[in-house]
C-alpha cells in the first residue's frame, strides 16, 4: 500500500505541477519501458490495488484486481488497465472473522504497437 501511495502523491504533484494539464501519456513517459512477450511493460514501476471486507477469497481477489485495473486505466489509460497482461503480478491476501482482503501489485504492461521502441 505504501507503494500506491507513493505512486498515487507522485502523480498529483506532477499534475499541480503542471497547472492539472498533465496527460496520462506525459505521466507514462516517466517510466522506462520494454517489449516482453508480445506486450509493452514499464520495466520497474509497480502499481497496487486493495480490496477488504469481502465474504470470499475469489470475491476479495476481485475486488483488488478491480482496484488495480481502476487506478492504473486513470492514470494511464485503459490499455495499461488490464491486469491480465500486467507484469509480475502478485496477490497477497487474508482473512479475520470470516472477512477477507487482499493487496494486488503489479507493473502495468499493454499491447505491443509495431511503433513501440525502448524508452
Amino acid at each position: 500500500m505504501k507503494r500506491f501511495a507513493a505512486v498515487l502523491s507522485g502523480s498529483f504533484a506532477l499534475l499541480a505541477a503542471s497547472g492539472g494539464g498533465a496527460s496520462a501519456q506525459a505521466l507514462e513517459d516517466l517510466h522506462t519501458q520494454r517489449p516482453e512477450a508480445g506486450r509493452w511493460c514499464m520495466a520497474d514501476h509497480f502499481h497496487s490495488g486493495s480490496s477488504n471486507g469481502n465474504s470470499s477469497r475469489a470475491a476479495a481477489e476481485a475486488a483488488a484486481i478491480s482496484s488495480w485495473s481502476s487506478f492504473t486505466a486513470l492514470e494511464y489509460g485503459n490499455h495499461w488497465g488490464s491486469w491480465r497482461i500486467a507484469g509480475s503480478r502478485k496477490m497477497n491476501c487474508s482473512s479475520n472473522a470470516g472477512s477477507w482482503g487482499c493487496e494486488a501489485e503489479a507493473r502495468p504492461c499493454r499491447p505491443l504497437n509495431a511503433g513501440d521502441r525502448r524508452r
